[in-house]
């Protein structure tokens, strides 16, 4: 975990105390534990997850700096990234994890419980669903994602979550630029104005990584996001 550490200091300005680096060393236990057997992730060894997951969930935080998000929705969060180690390093953060798949919720479920983070909110639903919920439609200060869909697609799964004058992040990899080109239609639809794209770079990863911020400048049309499916068969 020592290279762990310095990386996140280095790279992201994050100083991780004990009590988070021995959170993050139970997280990665159980991560290989369950995946032998449920497959929950591709990446198996611990300094892959180190690196791929952990600093790469670390990433987000070039993009607010010292004002880390209040309320934060991870959508499509998988095994539990980046929300649960962005939970981890922000305990503040009120966090609500979206998962379609049941195996993968009930592994947030595990960690969560496991780690006894406070205000976590765990969902087992798609996107289309919860972004027309009264109860989470526009109320979140940043909605992020990581690896769930091309940019113009998830916008529309994120962008309805956003409060106006909220924030939308996107991880994407090497096809992150072509993608802010492809979205402009769907973000000027969805309420989102490109703010940045932030290239990132992690230890030993020789593939390009992006954040794509939007900011939330105008209300979400009523009608999006669509029924479930529509939005990656019919792209905006």
């Amino acid at each position: 975990m020592q290279k762990l550490t310095e990386h996140a200091r280095e790279l992201f300005n994050i100083h991780l105390t004990q009590a988070q680096i021995d959170a993050l060393k139970i997280y990665e236990r159980e991560l290989i534990l369950w995946n032998d057997k449920i497959s929950l992730t591709a990446i198996r060894d611990a300094e892959g997850i180190r690196t791929k997951h952990f600093l790469d969930s670390f990433s987000c935080a070039l993009a607010w700096g010292d004002e880390p998000p209040k309320t934060l929705v991870d959508v499509g969060v998988g095994a539990g990234f980046p929300g649960i180690p962005l939970k981890i390093i922000y305990p503040e953060m009120r966090l609500t994890l979206v998962e379609s798949v049941a195996k993968k919720a009930k592994f947030c479920q595990l960690i969560v419980e496991t780690l006894e983070l406070e205000e976590v909110t765990i969902i087992q639903t798609r996107a289309e669903k919860l972004g027309q919920s009264p109860r989470h439609r526009e109320s979140y200060d940043w909605a992020v994602a990581r690896a769930v869909a091309k940019l113009p697609i998830l916008s529309e799964y994120l962008l309805p979550l956003v409060k106006v004058g909220g924030k939308m992040l996107a991880q994407k990899g090497e096809r992150g630029l072509a993608e802010t080109q492809d979205a402009e239609n769907a973000l000027n639809i969805l309420g989102g104005e490109l703010a940045q794209i932030t290239p990132i770079t992690l230890p030993s990863v020789v593939e390009e990584r992006y954040l794509v911020l939007v900011n939330k400048v105008s209300a979400t049309p009523s009608q999006y996001p669509r029924r479930e499916g529509i939005p990656s068969k019919r792209t905006l």
